[in-house]
């Protein structure tokens, strides 16, 4: 749903940051206290909240945010970029998860570096886990988020988690809503296509606060399959895919547990999130018709906050609300 500007009487920041929050009420204000602290300070920050029933929205009141609100009846996580970034005033637009939060305070300045080069349509930054991260998952934001910056990337690998676009493009080609997650490939794809570039950037660093349980993992991997089938659809993923990468992840995860000596701590974690990461992935490619209202309501709430009628959230349409 691209948009034009909204009418300012002053110049437009440098960038504008858009947040996606759902019950962030634990890590929101530490996100948003780490972006005041930044050395860049030319940016507006907007928070697309899809229906918190926790303390999210009295936190982010003790900052500058201007508030956008989606229902989770109407919630993907195409979508609600498309909100919030409508809702932006800024060529440059930052996305980053509601559970995430900078390393350092040039992560801001380090992620928006590379559109000095007009031919970069897309930035990302490193990701690494905390002290409750699983082992597995350590292993993941290792191998896919190096110590070494790549200024002009071969793949569309990116992660909207920590990512930069230029709005300009956006404006030819909004995030797609269909899709049940990998927006952000699908989007880096497209720019690819056209001839942009994407930029890596290990300096840009973000820790990423995953919190999920088994099932949440199994749910997580699904959904990005169904989406990866739509978006590359002859791509399949049979049993023996599932039964080869299952065993090669976890045995590449136990040896790495054991080169750190942390074998003992971390077994059983190491093959229940390589167990529900693969089989995931495998029930999304060919258990999954189609992208259900019910397997909206599995991947991202629970029943309750679907059938619950909050008056205090109002419409999309009330994106220009300041909080």
């Amino acid at each position: 749903m691209p948009s034009h500007h909204p009418p300012t009487h002053q110049p437009p920041p440098h960038c504008s940051i858009v947040i996606r929050a759902y019950n962030e009420a634990r890590h929101i204000g530490h996100l948003l206290a780490e972006i005041t602290r930044q050395t860049f300070q030319d940016f507006e920050i907007i928070l697309v909240d899809s229906g918190s029933t926790d303390a999210t929205l009295d936190i982010a009141a003790q900052y500058p945010v201007r508030l956008v609100h989606i229902t989770p009846q109407q919630f993907t996580f195409g979508r609600s970029l498309n909100l919030g970034i409508a809702a932006s005033s800024a060529e440059l637009i930052v996305m980053a998860s509601a559970h995430v939060y900078p390393i350092d305070q040039d992560w801001l300045a380090n992620l928006l570096a590379p559109f000095d080069d007009s031919r970069v349509a897309l930035t990302y930054g490193q990701q690494r886990g905390d002290s409750a991260t699983k082992f597995s998952e350590h292993q993941f934001f290792h191998q896919y988020f190096p110590d070494v910056s790549q200024p002009d990337q071969a793949d569309p690998f990116c992660n909207n988690a920590n990512a930069a676009i230029r709005r300009s493009l956006w404006l030819q080609n909004p995030y797609d809503e269909q899709l049940s997650g990998l927006e952000d490939l699908a989007w880096a794809s497209w720019a690819k296509q056209q001839g942009y570039k994407i930029a890596y950037v290990a300096e840009a660093g973000i820790i990423h606060i995953h919190e999920e349980s088994s099932r949440q993992v199994f749910n997580r991997y699904r959904r990005e399959a169904m989406a990866m089938q739509q978006i590359l659809p002859k791509s399949r993923f049979s049993f023996r895919n599932f039964v080869r990468l299952f065993l090669t992840h976890a045995l590449q995860d136990v040896i790495q547990s054991f080169r750190q000596r942390v074998f003992l701590a971390n077994f059983a974690s190491i093959i229940g999130f390589r167990l529900m990461q693969f089989w995931g992935t495998y029930w999304g490619y060919n258990r999954t018709p189609e992208f259900t209202a019910e397997l909206k309501q599995t991947f991202y709430y629970s029943p309750s906050i679907l059938t619950t009628n909050r008056q205090s959230v109002p419409s999309p349409s009330s994106h220009d609300q300041k909080s």
